[in-house]
Formats: structure tokens, C-alpha cells, sequence
């Protein structure tokens, strides 16, 4: 739609109003910050849910892999060297690592809590990049069993926090199950040396994940020296697990069970993709709300310039003309609100952390616990396709909102008009 310059003169006139029509003024104003309001507002909270998922997707994926192999009838899996090595062969299988994984209470100094125990080799820990990344203190080369027969353990840094250990200390492990004695079962106790601190991002790992080391966990869970609970399978994508899932059914060799990343997280993703849509459907009343504003600021300013209309159409004003330069007033209440709404969204979604840290020490309190929010960080990934879809339904909006103010000027009879003045 092209317009004139004598509409766009007049629709900005029209914009601009004097003191006696500051009420339209005004409420044109609120109209604006609505829907830039609006407009950011669902930005920012898109942004925030697409990195959550982003973030949690990386790093539950990064430390437990795409697909978990473990025996069909077994308690753990045996010969796991030969099956990994034929695992290795498939064609986009990036890494395989043997783990022995099972829960048990730590104690340290009278303090106790679960933990989850993983058991993995020292070369294999030094593949993991996640782990070696995450790294804060200590050596991994050095991880493994000293020669005073103490295994290492790497522990995170909220339960290093929680339990007050550092490099050095002792931490106590004891296994669910018992053993049995001439005395009755005992339960079974083994101390191992803390030989690193790693954090991952995510509180749950940082605060309940213990890795040991490969052979000292199968002596902790009794699965045996030539055994494993697991084998976890890396891919070159998270998406490659339904193509990948038969030929690592067949070339196991053996019945084996898998869970693939979808299965074991499936309930989590799905609850944060309803989330999300639900999110995106309050936020949109937003904007739907602020484009009532304009249908509302629009219809008092067209009964407010009812002479001016007529005076118009005597001048030769086509009902077009009147037409568009309503639809130019309105339309220009939500291009200037939408971009200022981008703008701030976008400003505000890439600077997340630093408003969050900044609010933190303003208020002196913490707005996003990592206890709650499973992450210590707070992440936000814009797309710029979901960003393209929020600016153009907000100006679509705004369009229809002119609509019906835009007709209604137009068919109005100058003669009716001028009679009532």
C-alpha cells in the first residue's frame, strides 16, 4: 500500500494532538509501550525457554550420552571390551565408554547424602570433554588407585560445598547392599581420596555426582572385574539414535537393553515444550490486549475528528484517502512499538546474565536458585526465525486492529458530520 505524502501529513498531524485532544495522545501512548511491551516481553521469554532446553540438552547429553547399552538378562554386561570395540565401528558412533554406575551414601565427617556413583576408566575420563572442561582443581592424569590401595574420586563443587572437602580429603561411600558375615550383614564401606573438583553447570550433577575409578567400582558394586553396568554411546548427533539403535542391536552380539536419551528424559523435554507453548500463548494476550487499545484510541479519534473528515471530503478527499490515513495512524502506532519491543527484547534476552547478576546485587538476594533451576547459570538462545514470527503477528495485529477505525472514517457522511458540529 503506497501513501501519499499529504496522508502522511495528515496521519501524523493527526498523532501529534493538541492539549485539548491530549487524552487521544495519550492513549495512543499507552497503546505503543503495550505493544512494545508485549513484544519484548515474549522475546525475552522465548529466549529464555529455547536456552534452557538448549543448555539442559547439552549438558544432560554431554555427560550420560545419546545411548545407554546395558545386558537384557544380566545384572551387568561381560566380555564389554569386545562389544565396544565393535560398537566403534559403526558409522556415527563417536565414542564408547564402559562405566559401572549405582547409588550409595556418602559420609564425611558425620554428614551424609545419596550420591550417584559412576565408575570410569582414566582414559575414558580424559576423552569425556565435558568432564575435562569442567574441571576446577586437580589432576585427571593422575587420576585412579594410589599405592596405598586409596581409589580417587572427583566430586562437584556444590557437594564439595555442602560437604566442606577439598583435594586431599577422605569421603566414605556405602553400597545399598550388604554383604554377608559370621556376624550378620555388614554393610559395605569403602574411603576414597577426593583427587578433583569439577562443575558442570547443572546442580544435580555438581552436587550428587561421584566418578571413580573403573576397577574400584566394580569392587564397590561386586559386578565383577570383567563387567559393566553400562555402555554409554556418544553420537555425531543426538538425532542419528533411530537410525543407530538397530545396527548397535546387531552388532552387540548378544541381548542387550537400550535407552536412548528421548526415552530417558522424555517426560522433561515434553514438560518444557508444553511450558513453552503456554508461555507463548499468555504473552501473546499481550499484544492482543495493546491492539485493543488501538482499535479503541482509534475509533475516539475518528469520532473526534468527525469535522475534519468532512471538511476533507469537501476538499476532494477520496474515501480511500481517508481510509489511509487512519489505517497510516494506527499502523504507526505498531511499527514504532514493535521495534522498540525488538529492541528491547533482543537487548535484554543477550545481556540476560549480566540484568540478572545486576537485579541480584541491587535486591542483595538470589533470583534464580540453582537448586530450583537446575542450572547455575541463567541461559537465553534467540532464533531468529521465532523472533521474525513474534514482530511480524504483532504488526499483523496492528493491522487488523486499524481495520474496522479506518472503515469506519471512511464511511462517514461529511453532510451528517458538519450538521452536528
Amino acid at each position: 500500500m503506497i501513501f501519499s505524502s499529504f496522508e502522511r501529513m495528515v496521519a501524523w498531524r493527526y498523532l501529534r494532538a493538541r492539549r485539548q485532544e491530549g487524552f487521544i495522545s495519550v492513549i495512543a501512548g499507552f497503546s505503543l509501550a503495550g505493544i512494545g511491551l508485549g513484544v519484548a516481553t515474549l522475546i525475552i521469554v522465548m529466549a529464555v525457554m529455547n536456552g534452557f532446553r538448549a543448555e539442559l540438552l547439552g549438558r544432560i547429553l554431554g555427560l550420560n550420552g545419546h545411548i545407554g547399552v546395558s545386558s537384557a538378562s544380566q545384572r551387568s554386561l561381560s566380555n564389554f571390551d569386545a562389544i565396544a570395540a565393535r560398537l566403534r565401528g559403526i558409522d556415527r558412533v563417536v565414542r564408547v565408554t564402559p562405566i559401572v554406575e549405582g547409588q550409595a551414601m556418602a559420609t564425611v565427617r558425620g554428614q551424609a547424602g545419596g550420591v550417584l556413583v559412576r565408575g570410569i576408566r582414566t582414559e575414558d575420563l580424559l576423552k569425556h570433554p565435558i568432564l575435562v572442561k569442567s574441571i576446577l582443581q586437580g589432576d585427571l592424569s593422575k587420576f585412579g588407585v594410589g599405592n596405598d590401595g586409596l581409589a580417587d574420586v572427583l566430586v562437584g563443587s556444590r557437594f564439595a560445598q555442602k560437604f566442606g572437602v577439598s583435594i586431599g580429603s577422605r569421603v566414605t561411600l556405602i553400597a545399598p547392599e550388604s554383604r554377608s558375615t559370621a556376624f550378620g550383614s555388614v554393610p559395605r564401606i569403602k574411603s576414597f581420596r577426593v583427587q578433583g573438583l569439577f562443575e558442570i553447570g547443572m546442580y544435580e550433577y555438581d552436587s550428587s555426582f561421584l566418578f571413580v575409578p573403573l576397577q574400584a567400582a566394580q569392587a564397590f558394586f561386586r559386578v565383577g572385574k570383567g563387567g559393566v553396568t553400562t555402555l554409554e554411546v556418544m553420537l555425531t548427533s543426538p538425532d542419528d539414535v533411530d537410525r543407530v539403535r538397530p545396527i548397535i542391536g546387531k552388532a552387540a552380539g548378544e541381548p542387550v537393553r537400550m535407552v536412548d536419551w528421548q526415552r530417558a528424559n522424555a517426560s522433561f523435554f515434553n514438560a518444557i515444550q508444553v511450558e513453552r507453548n503456554v508461555m507463548f500463548l499468555i504473552l501473546t494476550l499481550i499484544i492482543v490486549v495493546a491492539a485493543f487499545n488501538v482499535i479503541s484510541g482509534l475509533i475516539m479519534m475518528v469520532k473526534d475528528k468527525g469535522r475534519d473528515i468532512a471538511i476533507l471530503r469537501t476538499m476532494g478527499a477520496t474515501r480511500g484517502m481517508i481510509m489511509r490515513i487512519f489505517l497510516l495512524s494506527g499502523m504507526a502506532v505498531g511499527i514504532i512499538g514493535t521495534i522498540a519491543g525488538f529492541a528491547l527484547g533482543l537487548a535484554f534476552s543477550l545481556n540476560i546474565d549480566t540484568v540478572k547478576k545486576g537485579l541480584e546485587a541491587l535486591t542483595g538476594s538470589e533470583l534464580f536458585a540453582a537448586e530450583i533451576y537446575f542450572l547455575s547459570t541463567l541461559p537465553a538462545k534467540v532464533d531468529p526465525m521465532e523472533v521474525v514470527s513474534v514482530v511480524g503477528m504483532a504488526l499483523g495485529l496492528c493491522f487488523i486492529a486499524t481495520l474496522y477505525p479506518a472503515w469506519r472514517a471512511a464511511r462517514l457522511d461529511p453532510v451528517e458530520a458538519l450538521r452536528y458540529e
